[in-house]
């Protein structure tokens, strides 16, 4: 019955490095938002000649990229929610 006590308490500063890695994560969440702006251009731009060409193939393919880089950005912003979600739910287990 030793280990009955353990408990956990995440938190950035109680390690040296936190703010730095907080940063990082903030870095390549921006990083992420960029990549799927430009994939969501470049979708539409697809999805538009394709269309405008009767091109099935390339129209599908540039919808398939604007709706994965919208889902993709959805989850990106999400993401700290999501995850503090389910650590919420995790601590409810008893």
């Amino acid at each position: 019955m030793f280990f009955a006590g353990v408990t956990l308490t995440p938190s950035l500063t109680a390690l040296p490095g936190g703010a730095a890695l907080q940063s990082l994560a903030d870095g390549v969440a921006g990083w992420a938002l960029l990549g799927s702006l430009v994939a969501l251009v470049i979708g539409a731009v697809l999805w538009a000649f394709g269309s405008h060409s009767q091109n099935y193939h390339q129209s599908a393919a540039g919808r398939r990229a604007v709706i994965t880089s919208l889902l993709a950005a959805i989850l990106i912003g999400a993401a700290p929610h999501l995850v503090n979600f389910f650590f919420t739910t995790g601590t409810s287990v008893h």
